[in-house]
């Protein structure tokens, strides 16, 4: 117990920056801190910390520890609490990953309501396009569209994001208006470019009609991996875009940009919420998934997927 204890003692010191303040929050004097943290570089052999008079930072190898060992505890205090007391309020540190527009638009609005219903969970909330490791990345959930590759994860499917084609009214005044997305794939227009962050894979504007399917990359004045910088790139005139439609609508509405071919469908994109696979799952985390689940139910600009049911990602 006093070897976890002073991983304890590590990791707080991590997350708080110094030892007065990671003291402060164990109830355990700087000294003490100062002597298990010696005690630990010590023992490993190895320095895990950069100590100056103002903050404390981590070698390479004391974020590589950190990482370990902050996943390490967090499984060890689950187990304790699910063998002590399975009916305890969920409770503890929960690192959620959500990329940019859906935290922006979706889930930070009505976050609040999380936190109200279960007031002992501290959300991390990581915003980011990028693509995240849930175990290297020590990420407890994540929502994301689109399909679900790796296959050791868990995915609930939670929704549907319905797209919409649009572009600025000043870009239209500029280069006319495309009667058909043939006008994008002859190269009459332009068209931005949303690349992948991990193989900059440019994804192709997709349309479906009548049993014809158009895929349009190009010509393109401006390529983009964000999807805030996506829709300020639509607004600014770039060129055509393929937007979710919570996004676009507004924006439609206000008459900032114009939706284009409403008589051909942009396939939808589905909404996972996903986390590793686990026998014993957390209570914080079976109370976000089912949170988020509920909320995006009860939210009329998302469509209901048909199936809501926990499945292996694939």
């Amino acid at each position: 117990m006093d070897q976890i204890q002073t991983m304890r003692v590590f990791v707080r010191v991590v997350e708080a920056g110094n030892f007065t303040r990671a003291g402060d929050s164990l109830g355990l004097p700087k000294a003490t801190v100062t002597k298990q943290i010696q005690s630990l570089e010590s023992r490993l052999r190895v320095k895990l910390l950069n100590r100056t008079t103002r903050r404390v930072t981590v070698t390479p190898d004391g974020a590589a520890y950190y990482e370990r060992v902050a996943r390490l505890l967090s499984d060890f205090d689950e187990l304790e609490s699910s063998m002590t007391n399975s009916n305890a309020a969920p409770s503890g540190r929960l690192r959620v990953d959500v990329g940019t527009a859906m935290a922006r638009l979706v889930l930070i609005p009505r976050l609040q309501s999380f936190c109200d219903q279960y007031p002992d969970i501290q959300v991390d909330l990581g915003v980011s396009d990028r693509p995240v490791d849930l175990i290297g990345d020590n990420v407890d959930v994540v929502i994301r569209g689109g399909e679900i590759g790796d296959q050791s994860l868990v995915a609930r499917r939670i929704g549907t994001l319905p797209f919409m084609t649009v572009a600025s009214p000043d870009y239209l005044k500029r280069y006319g208006v495309p009667r058909t997305p043939h006008d994008l794939e002859r190269g009459r227009q332009h068209v931005i470019n949303f690349f992948s962050h991990n193989s900059r894979r440019v994804y192709p504007l997709e349309f479906h009609k009548d049993g014809e399917t158009l895929e349009v990359t190009g010509p393109a004045r401006l390529a983009v991996n964000d999807s805030n910088a996506y829709t300020e790139a639509a607004l600014a005139g770039f060129g055509v875009a393929q937007m979710v439609r919570f996004i676009a609508a507004p924006y439609v509405a206000r008459g900032e940009l114009v939706e284009l071919f409403p008589d051909w469908e942009c396939p939808p994109l589905p909404v996972h919420v996903v986390y590793p696979p686990n026998r014993h799952l957390s209570a914080k985390v079976r109370a976000f998934v089912d949170w988020t689940a509920a909320e995006f139910a009860r939210n009329q600009d998302l469509a209901r997927a048909p199936d809501t049911a926990a499945v292996r990602a694939g």
